[in-house]
């Protein structure tokens, strides 16, 4: 039984988690594209798709907690500092998915989709930083864009984006080096 929960487990994580990590890392340099066209339909529907992926995958996600407890539970593990640190760490990075990177990911969604409506117009409210002028209308020329909509398009959104992006990632290979290298283990591995 155990090596069918650990065959499940890390399917779940291969199929699930995977596809969040690649669509979350493409997201805000196509956000940024998007941003800088604001007429490209293909950059909006790209987004919109990215989006969807880390939100359904992040959804079939939870199977990957479930089915590590339960190998965890077979193999007699549950107390073992490097599976506990894995859970610990699997939890933040839920935490980020769900608070940090999700949210961002759906800003910029609206103001992508905000600025390409028929009458939106992105208009430039203060500039900051190097090379940056009083009436700039690129978005990417200013720190601080609305739209007509009211939605923000700040081009730093994206970058925080992917911050937190890397923090999920970073996480999620830190809990695969764990389940690998098992510190402690007398399993040899």
């Amino acid at each position: 039984m155990t090596k069918f929960f650990l065959v499940l487990h890390v399917l779940a994580a291969i199929v699930a988690v995977g596809p969040v990590t690649v669509a979350a890392s493409m997201f805000p340099p196509g956000a940024r594209r998007a941003l800088a066209d604001p007429g490209d339909q293909r950059a909006a529907e790209t987004l919109r798709l990215l989006h969807r992926i880390c939100r359904v995958y992040a959804g079939l996600g939870i199977a990957v907690p479930v089915l590590g407890l339960a190998t965890a539970m077979s193999m007699g593990v549950l107390g073992d500092a490097w599976l506990i640190a894995s859970m610990a760490l699997t939890g933040i990075a839920a935490a980020v998915l769900l608070a940090l990177v999700l949210p961002r990911q759906e800003e910029l969604l609206e103001a992508v989709e905000a600025a390409a409506g028929p009458d939106a117009t992105v208009e430039v409210t203060g500039t900051t930083g190097a090379g940056a002028t009083a009436g700039a209308t690129s978005p990417l020329a200013a720190t601080d864009t609305t739209t007509s909509t009211g939605v923000a398009a700040n081009p730093r959104a994206t970058v925080r984006l992917a911050m937190f992006t890397g923090i999920f990632n970073l996480l999620w290979a830190t809990v695969t080096i764990l389940m690998i290298v098992r510190p402690g283990s007398t399993t040899g591995a």
